[in-house]
């Protein structure tokens, strides 16, 4: 018998080690979900920076009167 496959075998110990793991770590971002979004746009905003929503106006433009 070949002993290689049976060291990939994962038993339910080590797998609900694993899950436990990984859903605490699910968990603390799902607590701090709202500042991990914050966090992520800010930083999103200084790579691109935000586009001036100012109209221009030229100078030939006529003037409105009242």
């Amino acid at each position: 018998m070949r002993v290689e496959p049976l060291a990939l075998y994962g038993g339910p110990d080590q797998v609900m080690t694993v899950t436990s793991g990984l859903a605490s770590l699910l968990g603390l971002l799902l607590i701090f979900w709202n500042k991990v979004v914050a966090m992520f746009f800010r930083i999103v905003r200084i790579f691109r920076p935000a586009k001036s929503a100012g109209v221009e106006v030229s100078k030939n433009a006529p003037k409105e009167t009242p």
